[in-house]
């Protein structure tokens, strides 16, 4: 069996894997299962405050559990696959353990090939968070990773050194608001002042 076949089969019994993505290393599981989610929160020693977000393979499997206007579609049409979390009106199936209570959730599309194969194999949408605990520095190479990582996922795919150190550009399309800056922001901010 296949590293990446042993990823997707560990995302399906709810098991916590690192994957790569076009920014730093990713910390993926079944963001539909809040029991899930929660192992991620532990992992990150993350505040339960704060969302996390999901990847998908493609902008059609994220309009599934998202409900996006046209001007989001548009956007997504020009950014995704890419280093952009667009934060969209999540349908039912998106539980609030993923979202912190919100109406919004972060949708990624990693431009990344091993990252999608992923995303595709494992059938589900999986959270898309950094794999490192809450406050250190982001993992570019599976060497970097924190050791609480490495112990809490059942599977580490590794495909060398990220090309961007970089985290993805947070971005609200519906009130024109960047969250947070990281890759693309200045495209991204001049995308939305002319549509």
């Amino acid at each position: 069996m296949s590293e990446l076949d042993r990823a997707a089969e560990a995302i399906d019994a709810g098991e916590l894997v690192v994957y790569p993505t076009e920014t730093v290393y990713g910390l993926g599981a079944d963001a539909l299962e809040p029991d899930a989610v929660e192992r991620v929160f532990a992992a990150k020693g993350r505040d339960r405050s704060k969302p996390l977000s999901f990847a998908v393979p493609s902008v059609p499997s994220a309009l599934q559990h998202v409900r996006a206007t046209d001007r989001e579609r548009q956007f997504m049409a020009t950014f995704l696959p890419g280093p952009v979390t667009v934060l969209c009106r999540r349908r039912k199936s998106v539980p609030d353990e993923l979202t912190a209570g919100r109406d919004r959730v972060g949708v990624r599309v990693p431009d990344q090939p091993l990252a999608l194969r992923l995303c595709e194999r494992a059938g589900t949408p999986i959270t898309a968070t950094s794999a490192n605990v809450s406050g250190r520095a982001s993992a570019r190479q599976v060497a970097d990773l924190d050791l609480e990582i490495r112990e809490a996922a059942a599977v580490v795919l590794d495909d060398g050194e990220t090309d961007g150190g970089t985290e993805s550009t947070v971005v609200d399309v519906s009130s024109g608001t960047i969250h947070r800056r990281g890759a693309m922001a200045d495209e991204i901010e001049t995308w939305l002042e002319t549509h």
